[in-house]
């Protein structure tokens, strides 16, 4: 029986108790202890009290607001130029993108303080009715190869590395719905140390094109290519990859076939970095291949790489039958390199100079732009079905 049956029914008995004669007071007594479940001497002593008034409910004032409906606009206006990061990155990356901010939007001592003050939970609850709207749907068309397997170490340690280098690399399919004919597809290579990102687009899944990326992301890399882990594709398990990795003393290790865990970090990547900005349609054409290596190779590279902060691992504990995850703090792979000292300390100044004078915001806008022109070369006659106009895709989980 609940407090406010109680409470009514006491209110029933209270008067009648009050009048009934001794045999009747022992009746209802009874009665009140079995219905109730009290104590005898306890329901003596409160029939015998005085009539409790009912308890009003304390009247609750809301609470007014910390954070003012403009200094929310100009953070839901960060989070969706930064491309939607979840709010611990959020969180992080403010400080870096706030002087960009005051060149676009009016803001004031107070709304500053307000944004650099704003938790990541905070964050969460304002963004959530938006946050309500997306959706994410993943895929992947790699068939395995055999070709020199026995000749590459299959990998199935953690990664536990201290310096830039060590690598894991991975092929994103742009085929749309059939998988008929040639279309682009995009070799993505991930640092585990720095969580830097470098992505090239390429035609078809042959291994000289392959190759060819492969030198071109080693020349754009800040520091020295120490090792590459991929899957078991055919595209990365051939000589030529194999003689490039021996001529230059790269360490060069697989997956298990089916265990996409092995390559957890660029499959992580993969979803960020390139499914998310490109979709799920068809690119087959040589300009479509172009625009999208001009994306790559310039404005989404930069924003990727010298603006958004992202997190690593750094421990798992087991608490019963949950798994607690520890992360570091929120760091760009350009800080996280600066922070170390095995990268190219040429590469990382230059890199300095070219994050001083570039606005976020309008790399932003550029990349919009960008990716208007490349999904008109989308073929759309083997492409998914558009969303409808009330439904959005994005990516709100922690990313590494």
């Amino acid at each position: 029986m609940g407090k406010k049956t109680k409470w009514e029914y006491f209110r029933a008995i209270y008067l009648r108790y009050r009048k009934a004669s001794m045999a009747e007071k022992t009746q209802i007594l009874e009665e009140f202890c079995e219905v109730c479940g009290y104590n005898r001497k306890y329901a003596i002593a409160k029939l015998n009290g005085p009539f409790p008034a009912p308890k009003t409910p304390a009247k609750r004032h809301p609470r007014s607001s910390q954070y003012t409906s403009q200094a929310l606009s100009i953070l839901q206006a960060i989070w969706e130029a930064s491309g939607y990061p979840w709010s611990v990155r959020l969180k992080a990356l403010l400080p870096l993108w706030l002087p960009w901010a005051k060149k676009h939007f009016a803001i004031s001592l107070p709304i500053e303080q307000q944004l650099l003050s704003i938790s990541a939970r905070q964050i969460d609850r304002r963004l959530k009715a938006r946050k309500t709207q997306l959706k994410r749907r993943l895929y992947g068309r790699t068939k395995p190869g055999t070709l020199l397997k026995h000749h590459i170490p299959i990998k199935t340690d953690s990664w536990n590395v201290t310096t830039a280098g060590f690598t894991e690399t991975d092929l994103v399919s742009h085929s749309g719905n059939s998988e008929k004919g040639e279309f682009v597809h995009s070799l993505n290579l991930t640092d585990i140390f720095s969580t830097w990102v470098e992505a090239r687009a390429v035609m078809g899944k042959g291994q000289i094109g392959v190759l060819d990326a492969m030198h071109d992301i080693e020349q754009s890399l800040p520091f020295k290519l120490l090792g590459i882990d991929s899957d078991n594709g055919t595209e990365f398990i051939n000589y030529h990859l194999k003689t490039f990795c021996d001529q230059r003393q790269i360490q060069f290790t697989r997956g298990r076939p089916y265990k996409k865990d092995d390559n957890a970090h660029i499959e992580q990547k993969n979803w960020t970095h390139v499914r998310k900005i490109l979709g799920y349609l068809r690119y087959d054409s040589p300009p479509a291949l172009h625009a999208i290596n001009d994306l790559y190779r310039n404005e989404l590279g930069w924003m990727m790489n010298l603006f958004q902060p992202s997190v690593k691992l750094v421990k798992k504990t087991r608490l019963g039958s949950q798994l607690k995850r520890i992360y570091d703090q929120p760091t760009t792979p350009l800080d996280r390199l600066l922070a170390s000292n095995c990268a190219d300390p040429a590469k990382l100044e230059k890199l300095k100079r070219l994050r001083a004078g570039l606005d976020p915001f309008k790399l932003s806008q550029i990349i919009e732009q960008k990716l208007d022109r490349i999904f008109k070369l989308a073929n759309y006659r083997h492409s998914p079905a558009p969303p409808s106009a009330n439904t959005q895709t994005d990516d709100l989980s922690p990313v590494e």
